[in-house]
């Protein structure tokens, strides 16, 4: 059984006296800005990925590099210490 067109007026009719016309307007606006900050997010997406220009480039580490400085670290604050 298809709806047709009265029955479907009759539907956002009732909707209608239900919620009044004032909040069904600030429920469109809100979904209307909630879907265009959703497509801004995605469209900016790309644009995030990619390095800027104001960036510092520093050479990438190894972790190996990075343990052996904290324990280079390590032991010249024991030699400190004693």
């Amino acid at each position: 059984m298809a709806i047709g067109p009265f029955q479907l007026l009759i539907v956002v009719l009732i909707i209608v006296l239900l919620f009044g016309t004032k909040k069904l307007r600030g429920i469109g606006g809100d979904l209307g800005a909630a879907v265009k900050g959703f497509k801004k997010a995605l469209s900016d997406e790309p644009n995030d990925a990619k390095p800027q220009q104001n960036d510092a480039e520093f050479p990438p580490k190894q972790l190996n590099e990075t343990a052996n400085q904290n324990a280079e670290t390590a032991k010249q604050k024991d030699k400190d210490q004693a």
